[in-house]
């Protein structure tokens, strides 16, 4: 019987042999372009709001009551954050843009799809703006979207064919490596331009608990009043740009009113089967009185301000301050004075992070951070990058969390995107618990300089509170290890790494990464050898 390390090496072993396959071959792969780079497109605007509907009138009264001030709702469970959104769009009666980097054509995915389908059928105008490099439509569900009259789709900084293979997508790579590696990472979701999600919740079956493999914890926020303008102004920005261009810039496959016809009756049969499904009975019964967003209640008020990286920053080849969201982001930790409590499941600090975090703690902040463990990540990539500055930062006094997976969770050496049954996907910092950041953005290079990112930025003592409980929770024994250095030796030099959890209430204490397996970790080994922690 072959043991789960055998099978992870010969996994890692098909996996090189699969990539070396594939290189070889990546240059004689077709990389025709059949995108119209010369089309002419329309720009849009988002619609001013009209408070004409039930729910339009109870924000627009709630907003009037606090002023200046934004609300605020945390979406810290999975099924009520894909239930929030699909109430959203049922009473959207104007105007939905979507800004997303990954929108999985899976259960979840095409649920939405459906949903916003219904909602343009009555007449609501529908944008739909995507990243590129995540796109698998090879069912042409967004070409078919596309066709109808009210709803236009957009592709950010695409490839050159509109559903290219992985060898073309690898040439691709090749020839335009400095471009195609800069992504739009935004996460927004704006109905009727009075009610905004923003956080770090993709659309597909992972971010909403729905994926039998693996599940993300994240955080997103419901927004009300005025960030919600500014999270439109943001999209129109990035809508209007030239990085995005139409479905139908692309020659070779444009959706007509046939392929919507199709498409409406295999959404339909899926949102039937959907509801009927253990997963949907299993959310109504945790959700009885509907989900957050369809609730009246408290909200948490605060100054807010919608903070956006300009779409010009994936043009650009040196770091360009002006355009990304960074500075407002430190500008904040600045102000630190007690506590920082960060939540990235990519933490790769660098050489100036680190010197900066270490900076916090020796003048007496409490600076505290939750990350993936090797065994969690969805990049061993991003791990190895970390694991680099590991040992600096506990030296430096900040402490160090590292989410566990799921007990029994299947663990491939090379993951390429999967993980081992749960992951952590959340990005928010919390400062003297009382401001707070929630977004699409991770502490690493990548957010830094390549992709482009946004997020809200709330000074609010009681959504900080919130938050800070996101994190306590999530830190507890059971589920993260905290990574300290053990205490020298009686004249020796600084400790060795552990990792301490609890198992059934008894603590445990284990000197290298738990749970994850050897090949991983030579894996980790291997790549922490390389010059890429620009690239992460």
């Amino acid at each position: 019987m072959v043991d789960r390390t055998g099978r992870d090496w010969t996994r890692l072993q098909r996996r090189i042999r699969d990539i070396a396959i594939l290189v070889a071959f990546a240059l004689l792969a077709s990389a025709c372009s059949s995108l119209r780079k010369d089309y002419v497109k329309q720009p849009s605007a988002a619609l001013q709001p009209v408070y004409d509907t039930p729910s339009s009138r109870y924000v627009e009264g709630e907003v009037k009551q606090h002023g200046d001030v934004s609300g605020f709702r945390l979406l810290t469970r999975s099924n009520n954050a894909l239930l929030s959104r699909l109430a959203l769009i049922d009473h959207a009666a104007h105007s939905i843009d979507l800004q997303y980097y990954i929108f999985a054509d899976d259960d979840t995915g095409r649920l939405v799809a459906q949903r916003l389908l219904a909602a343009a059928d009555r007449g609501v105008r529908v944008r739909l703006l995507l990243d590129d490099v995540s796109i698998d439509d090879k069912n042409h569900v967004f070409d078919a979207l596309d066709a109808h009259e009210k709803i236009q789709v957009r592709r950010f900084n695409p490839f050159n064919t509109s559903n290219p293979s992985l060898p073309s997508k690898i040439a691709q790579f090749i020839l335009e490596g400095q471009r195609l590696n800069r992504r739009m990472h935004n996460k927004s979701f704006i109905v009727d331009g009075v009610v905004a999600i923003v956080g770090g919740r993709n659309i597909g079956d992972a971010y909403f608990d729905a994926s039998v493999e693996t599940n993300f914890r994240d955080l997103d926020v419901i927004a009300i009043g005025k960030v919600v303008g500014e999270a439109e102004q943001a999209f129109d920005n990035y809508w209007n740009s030239d990085a995005a261009y139409p479905v139908k810039a692309f020659k070779d496959h444009h959706g007509s009113v046939a392929d919507l016809d199709k498409l409406r009756v295999r959404l339909k049969q899926h949102a039937r089967a959907f509801a009927e499904s253990d997963y949907a009975q299993v959310a109504m019964e945790d959700l009885p009185n509907g989900p957050t967003a369809d609730r009246r209640g408290e909200w948490f008020w605060g100054f807010g301000e919608l903070v956006a990286d300009q779409p010009e920053k994936i043009e650009t080849s040196r770091d360009e301050p002006q355009f990304r969201i960074g500075p407002k982001v430190k500008m904040i930790l600045d102000a630190a004075q007690k506590q920082v409590l960060i939540t990235t499941p990519y933490f790769v600090p660098g050489k100036s992070g680190t010197r900066y975090l270490v900076g916090l703690a020796t003048r007496g902040v409490e600076v505290e951070a939750l990350t993936n463990s090797l065994a969690s990540t969805d990049e061993p990539a991003a791990y190895a990058g970390y694991s680099n500055y590991r040992r600096n930062l506990l030296e430096g006094g900040v402490k160090l969390f590292e989410l566990r997976p799921v007990a029994g969770g299947s663990q491939p050496a090379t993951a390429f995107g999967t993980s081992g049954g749960v992951a952590l996907h959340a990005k928010s910092i919390v400062v003297d618990t009382r401001w707070v950041f929630v977004g699409s953005m991770n502490m690493d290079q990548r957010s830094k300089l390549l992709n482009t990112e946004m997020g809200v930025i709330v000074d609010c003592p009681e959504l900080a509170q919130a938050v800070a409980r996101f994190f306590g929770k999530a830190i507890e024994p059971a589920s993260a290890f905290h990574v300290k250095l053990e205490d020298p030796k009686e004249g020796g030099k600084t400790g060795r790494l552990e990792w301490i959890t609890q198992d059934n209430g008894v603590p445990v204490i284990v000197d290298s990464e738990p749970e994850a397996t050897v090949a991983r970790k030579l894996e980790v080994d291997l790549l922490k050898l390389l010059p890429i922690d620009g690239l992460l």
